[in-house]
């Protein structure tokens, strides 16, 4: 069976309409639980696993998020490749509301939140100067054209803490940095799937130009929402057509992202990590 394409829906995309066979998952994770069930079916004849990301209703905040859970699920249940829909906000004039934007590269501006499955006993360094894998975004790309989107290819992605909105310093700063979209949740789940070689890729919806903007110097939520439910109809029709334009097999290097990052002896991997991390690392550890 060809394995399940995962989704992952942000702000304004709590389901994914066109889904056929629906079915709930409720997974316990060894990070705890998820945000919110699972949803598995089909969609263009392809087997897709959802998942809202702030939960069903919009419960959770950004910094809430148990991205170790979210991530480990979906790997759990078979996910190969993750499309994650983010809302952002533009940090350049060419990057217009209601543009969709394929970034490869992420800025950390995030403070303390846990990027990482490992420690406790096992160390691991992966290869992330590429955090976005190509095949995947060059699928996106497509898929945005075909679907009458327009789209960006390539630019940086910066991830900050929220869930505040930038002070108009912080966002002249962005700008002066050379940011082109600003988001507070998918640096996190990029480190995530990268550790579980998981193929990855961020499609940022623009909601607003974020306060930098003389028109835009006071983002309001009601304004954003309006964006979001425009953005969210785009994107039911991106993902369907990526969907059913997905290759069947993996050409890229994301299913080896551990190959060479695993760092501690085998021997000195203690047995409850070793256990908790069997999804992850057992086929490098078996022996």
């Amino acid at each position: 069976m060809t394995p399940p394409i995962g989704i992952i829906g942000g702000s304004g995309l709590y389901s994914m309409p066109g889904f056929e066979a629906r079915e709930e998952v409720r997974l316990d994770t060894p990070w705890g639980a998820p945000s919110d069930d699972y949803l598995a079916g089909t969609l263009a004849g392809r087997p897709v696993v959802f998942l809202a990301r702030h939960g069903r209703g919009h419960r959770l905040m950004p910094s809430e998020l148990n991205f170790r859970a979210n991530i480990w699920g979906l790997k759990k249940l078979g996910v190969e490749r993750i499309i994650s829909l983010s809302a952002v906000g533009s940090l350049k004039e060419e990057h217009r509301p209601l543009d969709f934007v394929i970034p490869d590269q992420f800025f950390d501006r995030t403070r303390g939140r846990v990027s990482t499955f490992f420690g406790e006993g096992l160390a691991a360094h992966i290869s992330f100067a590429h955090p976005i894998c190509p095949h995947l975004a060059g699928v996106l790309g497509e898929a945005c054209a075909a679907a009458g989107v327009n789209v960006k290819m390539g630019g940086t992605y910066l991830c900050m803490e929220g869930p505040a909105f930038s002070t108009l310093a912080e966002s002249n700063v962005y700008r002066s940095w050379g940011m082109d979209v600003i988001g507070m949740t998918n640096l996190q789940e990029a480190k995530l799937a990268r550790e579980a070689e998981l193929c990855y890729v961020t499609v940022a919806m623009v909601t607003d130009y974020d306060c930098w903007h003389p028109a835009h110097d006071a983002v309001t939520v009601n304004d954003i929402i309006a964006n979001l439910t425009k953005n969210g109809e785009n994107a039911t029709r991106v993902v369907g057509e990526a969907v059913g334009r997905m290759p069947a097999a993996r050409e890229c290097k994301c299913g080896a992202a551990l190959s060479h990052a695993l760092i501690t002896d085998p021997k000195a991997v203690p047995e409850a990590t070793r256990k908790k991390l069997e999804l992850l690392v057992g086929k490098y550890l078996a022996g």
